[in-house]
């Protein structure tokens, strides 16, 4: 196996009340605050089509997640046994990308208002994907 290395572009990033980690939720729905993606200019044309009220998934860097961590007691729970942290959403991963399955609020320009987004301010945003149905669906 090589070590090829890849190069990600964030495509915008978070604004959010969340500073910093202790503040922020384990995940979206454990009562993250309201929060925006802000897409840069260039990539305005990309937006097009996304509507409030649909789901979406927010694929961050989460540039604040330890790279050297491979085991973990999830929660931080030292009661609970040590997990690799492929088996966990922790954001201390060797490649600490983050996903968040968020509704769209509203969207004003650039700004895209979302509903469950925990994570915080000025993280940098690498894609935005539209969730799927059943594969019928389709």
């Amino acid at each position: 196996m090589n070590d090829t290395r890849y190069e990600l572009r964030p495509i915008g990033f978070v604004e959010s009340s969340l500073v910093d980690l202790a503040s922020a939720p384990a995940q979206g729905d454990e009562g993250a605050p309201d929060a925006r993606i802000v897409v840069r200019p260039e990539f305005a044309p990309a937006m097009r089509s996304l509507e409030a009220g649909e789901s979406i998934v927010v694929l961050t860097w989460l540039d604040r997640g330890d790279r050297t961590v491979l085991e973990l007691h999830p929660r931080d729970d030292p009661t609970r046994p040590l997990h690799g942290v492929f088996s966990t959403r922790s954001p201390d991963r060797p490649n600490p990308i983050g996903l968040h399955e968020v509704e769209i609020v509203g969207i004003e320009d650039t700004r895209i208002q979302v509903r469950n987004l925990e994570a915080i301010d000025g993280t940098p945003v690498v894609d935005i994907k539209p969730v799927l149905g059943p594969v019928g669906a389709r």
